[in-house]
C-alpha cells in the first residue's frame, strides 16, 4: 500500500503520542508503526512483547489455537534488519513489524488451520489466502492463528481445539464468535489489532462483546481467493481494532481482488485511502434508526441504552436522527436460514471423521444436506428479492443505526447448554440485527460506546452504503474523538 500517510492525528482517533504510555501494548497499530520508522522501538522487542502476553495470557482467555512464536520472531528479525537498510523509511511497507494474528478459518502457508475442528487438526495448507498474503506483504508479524468456532458457523468460539474464548471484560463470559479468539487477542492486549471474517455477524458480535471497533466491509470489497466460495456473497474478511484508524489502515491493506471472484467492487479514487476518511469531517447526515428486528428477537434494556445513547450521542454532533421502518421483516429468515445450513456442508469432512464433528455442527450439516437445489436456488432468489425492497427503504438515509447484539455477552456454555435446534434458536435471538448487512452486502461497523454498570461492553452498529466504508469511518472517528474509548481496559490490560 504505497502512499499511505501513518502521521499520527490525534484530534481523529483519540490516540496519544507513544512516549507517554508505559506498556507496549498500549500502542495503537499506528503508534506501533510510527515508533518502528522512528528506530524507537524495535520489531523483535514488540513482537517479543506480545508473545510473551499470548504465553501469560492464552489459557486464561483463548484467543489462540497455535502461537508461532518461532515463525513471529523470524519474521520481526527480517523486519527490524529492513528498517535499519531503509534509506526512506517512509517508502516500508505500512505494516512493517507490527503483529497481527490470522483467524484460524484463513490459510497462511506451512501453518496449522484448523478451522475450529478436530477434523482439520492436523491440517496444514500449501498456501496463503488472499487476506494473509496481503497483510504479510504489507510487512505484518504474525504471532499465530486465533481461535474460531467449528468451520465459523456459530456466533460463539467453544470448542474441542483450545480453551472457550472469553471476553476480557468478564471472563465467565464469552467473546462471541466466529472472530472470538481475534476479539479477545485485540482486547486482552495480546495483539494491538487482528484479521477477522464475518458472514452473519462474526465481527461485530466478538467487537461489541470485547468493546473493539470492527469493521464489516462491502460485498465484493476482499477477495476470499483461493479456495472459500463466494456463492451467496455473505462472508467477507474485515478489521477487529482498538481505534478507528488502526481498524482503516488495516481495510487498505486487505482490500483487493483476484481473478474469479463472483463479487467485486470499485477500488477507492486514485489517492484515496480509508485510513485518510478517519480524518475527515463526514458532515451533517441523515441517519435512521431502528431497534425492531426480523427474528422478533426481544432486545434487552442494556442494549436499548446502548442504541439510545449513540442516538442522542449522534444528534448531539448535528446529525438529523430519524425513527425508521425496519428494511427486512420476519419472511427473510427462513431463506437466510437455508443458506446458512447449506454453507455447513461446504467444508469437507471425511466420513470416518464425522464422529469428531461438534453435535451444532452435525445438526447444522444434516440440515444442510436435506436443501435441495431448487429450494437453494429459491432462497437466493428470495433474499435477492428482499434486499431490493430493503434497499428502498435504506437508500432513504445516509447512514442506518440498530443494536448490534440484543443481548449483553452471553455465558460461557450458555449456547451449548441446550439441543443443537434450540441452541441455533438462541443465536438468532441474541444476534437479529447482524446479518441483514449480510443478506443486503452493505457495509457495517460495530461502535464500543457504552459500558454498562458492571462493567459489559454493549455495542451499536451502524450500516452505510454500497461502498460506503469511507463513510462509516468517517462518522465513526467522529463519535470516537467524542467518547474516546481506546484507553478504557479490562481488568487483566
Amino acid at each position: 500500500m504505497d502512499g499511505l500517510d501513518l502521521r499520527f492525528v490525534p484530534e481523529a482517533a483519540g490516540t496519544v503520542g507513544f512516549r507517554s504510555v508505559t506498556q507496549i501494548h498500549d500502542l495503537t497499530v499506528l503508534e506501533l508503526a510510527a515508533a518502528i520508522r522512528g528506530r524507537e522501538l524495535s520489531p523483535v522487542e514488540i513482537t517479543a512483547h506480545y508473545l510473551d502476553r499470548i504465553e501469560r495470557l492464552n489459557a486464561d482467555v483463548g484467543a489462540f489455537y497455535t502461537v508461532t512464536a518461532e515463525l513471529a520472531r523470524d519474521q520481526a528479525g527480517e523486519a527490524e534488519k529492513a528498517v535499519a537498510r531503509a534509506s526512506d523509511l517512509a517508502a516500508l511497507p505500512p505494516l512493517t513489524g507490527v503483529p497481527i494474528p490470522i483467524k484460524d478459518l484463513n490459510m497462511v502457508a506451512g501453518v496449522r488451520q484448523t478451522l475450529g475442528s478436530l477434523v482439520y487438526e492436523d491440517n496444514v495448507p500449501a498456501e496463503s489466502d488472499h487476506v494473509s498474503a496481503a497483510l504479510r506483504a504489507a510487512g505484518a508479524v504474525m504471532p499465530g492463528k486465533t481461535a474460531t468456532p467449528e468451520f465459523g458457523l456459530p456466533c460463539y468460539t467453544e470448542t474441542a481445539i483450545g480453551p472457550p474464548a472469553r471476553t476480557p471484560w468478564d471472563l465467565s463470559r464469552s467473546a462471541g464468535g466466529s472472530s472470538g479468539g481475534a476479539g479477545v487477542a485485540v482486547a486482552a492486549g495480546l495483539a494491538p489489532a487482528a484479521q477477522g471474517s464475518d458472514g452473519g455477524g462474526s465481527i461485530r458480535i466478538p467487537s461489541s462483546v470485547c468493546g473493539l471497533f470492527g469493521v464489516k466491509p462491502t460485498r465484493g470489497r476482499i477477495s476470499k481467493a483461493p479456495l472459500v466460495p463466494d456463492l451467496f456473497g455473505l462472508s467477507i474478511d474485515g478489521p477487529l481494532a482498538r481505534t478507528v484508524a488502526d481498524a482503516a489502515l488495516l481495510l487498505d491493506v486487505m482490500t483487493g481482488n483476484r481473478d474469479g471472484d463472483m463479487y467485486t467492487v470499485p477500488p477507492l479514487p486514485d489517492g484515496e485511502t480509508f485510513l485518510g476518511h478517519a480524518r475527515r469531517e463526514p458532515g451533517r447526515l441523515r441517519i435512521g434508526r431502528t431497534k425492531v428486528n426480523a427474528v422478533g428477537a426481544e432486545v434487552h434494556p442494556d442494549c436499548v441504552a446502548a442504541y439510545e445513547d449513540a442516538s442522542a450521542l449522534l444528534a448531539s454532533l448535528g446529525h438529523e436522527v430519524i425513527d425508521m421502518q425496519p428494511p427486512f421483516t420476519a419472511e427473510a429468515v427462513p431463506a437466510f436460514e437455508t443458506l446458512w445450513y447449506a454453507m455447513a456442508t461446504l467444508t469437507p469432512v471425511d466420513p470416518d471423521r464425522e464422529d469428531r464433528l461438534l453435535p451444532l455442527t452435525r445438526y447444522l450439516r444434516e440440515r444442510g444436506s436435506q436443501v435441495r437445489a431448487p429450494e437453494l436456488i429459491f432462497a437466493q432468489g428470495y433474499l435477492q428479492f428482499v434486499a431490493r425492497g430493503a434497499w428502498q427503504i435504506l437508500n432513504e438515509f445516509d447512514v442506518v443505526l440498530t443494536p448490534t447484539l440484543a443481548l449483553p455477552p452471553a455465558p460461557v456454555g450458555w449456547f451449548d447448554e441446550v439441543a443443537p435446534a434450540e441452541n441455533f434458536e438462541r443465536q438468532k435471538r441474541f444476534t437479529p440485527f447482524a446479518a441483514v448487512c449480510n443478506i443486503s452486502g452493505q457495509p457495517a461497523v460495530n461502535l464500543p460506546l457504552h459500558w454498562t454498570d458492571g462493567g459489559l461492553p454493549i455495542g451499536v452498529m451502524l450500516a452505510g452504503p454500497m461502498g460506503g466504508e469511507g463513510l462509516l469511518i468517517s462518522l465513526s472517528a467522529q463519535l470516537e474523538t467524542a467518547r474516546p474509548w481506546k484507553d478504557r481496559h479490562p481488568p487483566l490490560w
